[in-house]
């Protein structure tokens, strides 16, 4: 988002235009901000047969991934589901690494009835699909390196109390499991989770990857997943990925020539492509001053952006009604019938009922995790790119809410009358 001096904007267009078109609350994405991110990465590293494999779990509208796909990435998917929803936007089978934890076999037949590449992370379901499919089907094999990232273990998982990927210390079983049901596998897989920040930590891991691939001589990819941090504070620590990349590229070639044939080097972001890309939109219904706190209530809740309650999570927030406004500290706070907090003691231009706040890198894990809590209503979604915007999601009514909803009347038989 911008600031023009006397209005913000969002890809060119007036954030004021955009609530009086499509109302609020309202995610916008400028699409603009996901090709940047997008170049950038794919910019970063130089030499190497690069594959992005977007993390359609951070942002999944059917709009969106057309754009990633035109853009030229291939997606990340993690349930049957988004698999689906990545074929019905276009993905080829072949584009899409599905990578589920903890699913039932049965989905994992229908992953490979789809066609895509199958990642596997549990030592019991790589026996399973070697006893089902022997070397017919290919696959990928996760890897947990015990690799701690950031300090969130909520979406650090690469750690060793994590429940993703097959230890590195279990990796001669895996070659046992391999050879005896003749399990054709052509990648290897590591994704430690989000906030990293610097390359040291990607080339620790690396090296593990690289010690393991040395076992498995039918290799076509390794794929390094993501956790590149964003930053969702201005003064934030993000990471280098120019840097990083050059170090990556740099000694992935060196390996490649060890191997004896050049691999091709995956990456699966999610967040570093769409975060920046989204705002959340959101009107000021009230302010409540009680004997400690200024409480601004806006008509939204964890049941649209849960990472404050659910991660403490930060988003930066701005009043866009009142740019000139005086400076005040305000507690955001939602509608949701239960402790409901969007941020403590921010300083934001005065508010007032009516004006328009934004939460700024919203467009990861908003819109995808957002609930019908206390029978609420999901917000639209809007995508704008050179100066137009576009509904790409309607706003919900209380008719889709129950449109699944099978209405039983049940008949209370009258008391009796005691003898």
């Amino acid at each position: 988002m911008d600031f023009d001096g006397n209005r913000f904007t969002i890809g060119g267009i007036s954030v004021q235009d955009l609530c009086d078109d499509y109302g609020v609350p309202l995610y916008v994405y400028d699409a603009g901000i996901i090709e940047r991110q997008y170049k950038r990465l794919t910019g970063a590293f130089p030499d190497v047969s690069l594959k992005i494999k977007y993390a359609c779990k951070a942002l999944n509208n059917l709009s969106v991934l057309k754009f990633m796909k035109r853009l030229g990435a291939g997606l990340d998917a993690v349930s049957i589901q988004e698999v689906e929803i990545g074929i019905m936007a276009g993905f080829e089978p072949a584009e899409i690494l599905y990578t589920p934890n903890c699913v039932s076999f049965d989905e994992l037949k229908r992953a490979v009835e789809l066609g895509v590449m199958i990642n596997i992370d549990n030592i019991s379901v790589l026996e399973q699909f070697g006893h089902e499919y022997g070397n017919t089907i290919p696959v990928c094999i996760r890897v947990n390196p015990h690799i701690m990232a950031g300090g969130n273990t909520n979406i650090s998982t690469g750690h060793i109390d994590s429940k993703f990927g097959i230890s590195v210390y279990q990796m001669r079983h895996v070659q046992r499991v391999v050879a005896s049901n003749n399990i054709h596998v052509i990648g290897l897989h590591m994704h430690t989770g989000s906030d990293i920040l610097d390359a040291g930590v990607f080339l620790q891991g690396a090296e593990i990857l690289f010690g393991i691939a040395e076992q498995f001589p039918d290799l076509r990819f390794l794929d390094f997943g993501s956790g590149f941090k964003v930053g969702y504070k201005q003064e934030d620590i993000t990471t280098d990925i120019e840097t990083l990349g050059k170090k990556i590229s740099e000694r992935f070639r060196e390996f490649c020539t060890e191997y004896g044939r050049n691999l091709e080097l995956w990456f699966e972001p999610g967040k570093f492509l769409v975060s920046e890309a989204g705002t959340f939109l959101v009107r000021t219904n009230v302010v409540k001053q009680t004997t400690a706190t200024v409480f601004a209530g806006v008509d939204s809740g964890f049941n649209h952006l849960i990472r404050p309650m659910f991660y403490s999570a930060h988003h930066d927030i701005l009043n866009v009604s009142n740019p000139s406004g005086i400076p005040r500290i305000y507690t955001v706070v939602g509608y949701i019938c239960e402790t409901d907090t969007f941020g403590w003691d921010r300083k934001l231009n005065e508010v007032r009922e009516g004006d328009i706040l934004a939460f700024l890198n919203a467009g990861a894990y908003g819109f995808t995790m957002a609930s019908n809590y206390n029978s609420r209503l999901r917000p639209a979604e809007v995508l704008v790119y050179n100066g137009q915007s576009h509904l790409i999601r309607k706003r919900e009514t209380v008719d889709d809410i129950v449109r699944n909803q099978v209405v039983v009347d049940i008949s209370i038989p009258a008391e009796t009358e005691a003898g």
